[in-house]
């Protein structure tokens, strides 16, 4: 089966920029209270629950993986980029990573407590989405959480923007245009922080995290 050019294109990408990405990203993430607010409480939830494992999907070098486990989840990464999963793997030798697509997770159904995609869904093309959280549900058990982080778009509209990504071509989403294909998917939102735009330096874009729970 041929790979969708879009895959191929963010790996290569992510190939080439893994250790420069590897060396800022995650004192950006370390940096960034709200985004951290969002995992705690997600962690909370998790350990809940009994504290089954949660899968870090588009994990990178490894930084919210590592800080999952910090905060007492038994965590493991899964990134499309190889170079990304070799530098998790030296950086943080104690934990799980592997190479794998977000949309055709390696686990059995229902076997997950939780998914976290922080700011990864954000290479995905919007006609794609809806499959990815098709997988997203299908893996967690009944009453199990995901939180999804990323730019928002507040065009009433569409779904998502495309936006000049510095490492490759990448969408920003409407976060109530999220939510209803997560309802779709059988997840529920639990909860939502949107993230002012005049916060980010950046780019100007709000940040949105959604909070949601597949349906018991």
């Amino acid at each position: 089966m041929t790979e969708p050019d879009f895959l191929t294109a963010t790996r290569a990408a992510y190939d080439t920029a893994a250790v420069l990405y590897a060396e800022t990203i995650p004192e950006r993430f370390h940096a960034d209270p709200l985004n951290h607010a969002m995992i705690s409480v997600f962690a909370e939830l998790i350990r809940a629950a009994g504290d089954g494992p949660v899968a870090d999907v588009g994990c990178g070098p490894g930084h919210v993986t590592a800080h999952l486990r910090s905060l007492g989840v038994t965590a493991f990464g899964v990134d499309l980029s190889p170079e990304m999963v070799a530098l998790a793997r030296d950086a943080h030798p104690d934990l799980r990573f592997e190479v794998g697509l977000m949309d055709a997770l390696k686990v059995e159904d229902a076997s997950l407590a939780g998914v976290l995609a922080n700011y990864s869904i954000i290479h995905t093309p919007p006609g794609r989405l809806p499959g990815t959280l098709a997988e997203f549900h299908r893996v967690l058990v009944p009453g199990g959480h995901l939180l999804l982080s990323f730019q928002g778009y507040d065009g009433p509209a569409e779904l998502a923007e495309a936006f000049d990504h510095k490492v490759s071509l990448a969408y920003r989403y409407s976060p109530d245009r999220v939510a209803e294909l997560l309802l779709t998917a059988g997840l529920t939102e639990v909860a939502r922080l949107v993230v002012a735009p005049g916060e980010d330096q950046q780019r100007g874009f709000p940040q949105a995290h959604l909070l949601a729970r597949r349906t018991a």
